[in-house]
């Protein structure tokens, strides 16, 4: 394989890691953002729905233990995104081991998504009915 077909495999990978973490704001027709709220959204609304100081305390507290873990599962997956890179530069490439590798990466892209969608439903469980129903107002509002 070309070392442009690596670069451009590593790039795609990593681009699909990056877009883990944004997939679930909202965006046009996307099914579970419309009815979650990014942690930007709340606390940039956060007077306007009045949230109070234990509101405010486990939003942050929230973020901060979701993107530590996004940090460890940052490095895992750059880790595990480069073995198998390594891997498809061999001649001939060990499909099974490619693919042992494609698992790790696909399996840490899905820990990526689970931890964000965690946190997603976390901070709407954190609001009222009536601070959703605020929310929801006001980011189609500036949509």
């Amino acid at each position: 394989m070309s070392t442009m077909k690596l670069r451009a495999l590593f790039l795609l990978l990593a681009a699909l890691a990056t877009a883990a973490v944004a997939w679930a704001e909202p965006a046009g027709d996307d099914p579970l953002g419309k009815y979650l709220f990014p942690p930007d959204v709340v606390m940039k609304y956060s007077q306007d729905l009045g949230l109070d100081e234990r509101q405010r305390t486990a939003v942050k507290e929230s973020v901060q233990k979701a993107q530590s873990k996004f940090v460890d599962l940052q490095f895992e997956l750059q880790e595990a995104t480069q073995k198998m890179v390594h891997l498809l530069q061999a001649r001939p490439v060990d499909e099974a081991a490619v693919l042992a590798a494609a698992d790790k990466v696909l399996a840490l892209e899905r820990d990526i998504k689970r931890t964000q969608l965690s946190l997603l439903i976390r901070l709407k469980n954190l609001l009222s009915e009536p601070q959703q129903a605020k929310l929801m107002e006001l980011r189609k509002r500036t949509e």
